[in-house]
């Protein structure tokens, strides 16, 4: 994070802290010593959501995709079960 905000100086400063968030980057703020929120861009808003992907596209291009989980339906274990 480039700078931290306490809640009230953020609602003090806020065309600051968006013009900081558009020219140094994501914003923090803090409420009660607590990290709470993260100002950042739109344009780096839409970065970070382009990069997650969708789900169903993680597991098809997961290594483990490759894996053979069907049930094997042969003949039981020979022995007793009880």
């Amino acid at each position: 994070m480039n700078q931290t905000w306490q809640i009230q100086d953020a609602k003090n400063k806020l065309s600051e802290v968006i013009s900081r968030a558009l020219t140094q980057g994501p914003q923090l703020i803090t409420k009660h010593g607590e990290k709470t929120v993260v100002v950042v861009s739109y344009a780096e808003y839409e970065k970070l959501r382009k990069s997650q992907g969708k789900l169903s596209e993680f597991f098809q291009n997961s290594p483990l995709a490759a894996l053979d989980l069907r049930r094997d339906k042969s003949l039981p274990r020979s022995g007793t079960f009880k």
